[in-house]
């Protein structure tokens, strides 16, 4: 069977941070209309792309999907399996928010079927949460990843930001040391991204904030992988870093080009080269899920050139590109025209090559983008 991947978008919120671009309403109202819809949706496609699939790993993304009560969660989990075959051991995540759960919801969680939490913490220190406009302080986010680990979870991620405006290499290792104190077996350490549309954007338009360079940010990024990677925090995708065997299976999905198929408001699916999308406003989605039980607002069949390029993007992001796999789907004559610039990079450390499969070394990670680009170009 295909191993294939589950996505749901929780879009409910208690505040919308300054940096966050991602599709989220401040309001619990409409959280059962909501979940109708969702489960509709489910059944949709499940007629269509069940058959011949095992689902392998189920995010709940958002949003703050630990908005919802615990039984929400477990009847979104039942409509999937009850509709598709999801396996057994399949690894089910759920993002979380300091201030939003306790030590009884977590427990309630767990006995739902999750089995991994995903913690977004951003940084620990105080300051910069409130910059960020968080709702928890450093104190109740240490006190949440401990809670996860009290109550049984034994797979905790959490996410920081870095480059932040003003942020020294200082604070930024303190932010690192702090998290590998913890009883965590994944981290995502991402750059400060200024994103179309957000507060932040306008704050830095109006020269209200003034952000640090690239070249900085390169040297914090660099400095992370060096600490995790020392600490046992292997990387395997540019912002991702994990214990042996804790690699987040769903992001590999990704990575990997696997299928998967998104439900709710502003989420995406993948399968058999095509990708369609559904409405982002709530309302709307609610409304198309109604009237035609699906929220498809557009679509695209993707090209050869489109599916080869991105199968080299994402590869190498994470784990590596396997050559010979790749010259399977697509034929030699990339990597015939490549073969220079490949050969280049290997020679100056910012590519490996272990048994034909060509990966980023920590110093490729750090340029991953110019990298990427000359050899999809």
């Amino acid at each position: 069977m295909k191993e294939s991947s589950l996505y749901i978008h929780i879009p409910f919120c208690d505040h919308k941070c300054i940096y966050c671009d991602f599709y989220s309403i401040i309001t619990h109202d409409g959280i059962q209309i909501y979940l109708d819809a969702l489960k509709k949706e489910i059944e949709y496609f499940a007629r269509n792309y069940s058959a011949g699939r095992k689902f392998t790993t189920i995010f709940f993304g958002g949003g703050t999907p630990s908005l919802l009560a615990p039984h929400e969660i477990e009847e979104i989990i039942f409509q999937l399996k009850n509709n598709f075959t999801v396996s057994k051991d399949a690894e089910i995540t759920l993002e979380t928010n300091p201030g939003t759960v306790n030590k009884e919801k977590f427990k309630d969680f767990l006995k739902a079927g999750i089995n991994r939490i995903s913690i977004g913490i951003q940084t620990f220190d105080d300051d910069e949460l409130k910059f960020l406009t968080r709702i928890h302080n450093k104190q109740t986010a240490i006190e949440t990843v401990w809670l996860a680990k009290e109550v049984g979870f034994k797979n905790i991620s959490l996410d920081l930001i870095f480059n932040l405006p003003k942020q020294t290499k200082e604070k930024w290792m303190l932010n690192l040391q702090t998290a590998i104190a913890l009883p965590i077996t994944h981290l995502s350490a991402y750059s400060l991204i200024l994103e179309r549309g957000t507060i932040l954007n306008k704050l830095v338009l109006d020269k209200k904030v003034v952000l640090q360079d690239e070249d900085y940010d390169a040297e914090l990024h660099e400095m992370t992988i060096e600490f995790l990677n020392r600490n046992n925090f292997v990387q395997y995708e540019v912002s991702n870093f994990a214990l042996k065997g804790f690699e987040c299976r769903h992001n590999l999905a990704y990575w990997q080009y696997k299928n998967y198929l998104g439900f709710g408001t502003s989420a995406h699916s993948f399968v058999n080269g095509k990708r369609w999308w559904n409405y982002s406003p709530l309302k709307f989605y609610v409304d198309s899920v109604t009237q035609k039980e699906n929220a498809v607002i557009g679509e695209e069949i993707l090209s050869e050139q489109q599916m080869k390029e991105e199968f080299i993007m994402l590869a190498l992001r994470s784990k590596g590109l396997n050559v010979n796999e790749f010259n399977e789907k697509f034929g030699l004559d990339w990597y015939k025209k490549k073969k220079n610039q490949i050969e280049t990079y290997l020679e100056n450390l910012f590519l490996a090559d272990r048994n034909d499969i060509l990966f980023l070394t920590p110093k490729g990670y750090v340029v991953c983008d110019e990298i990427i680009a000359n050899l999809i170009s």
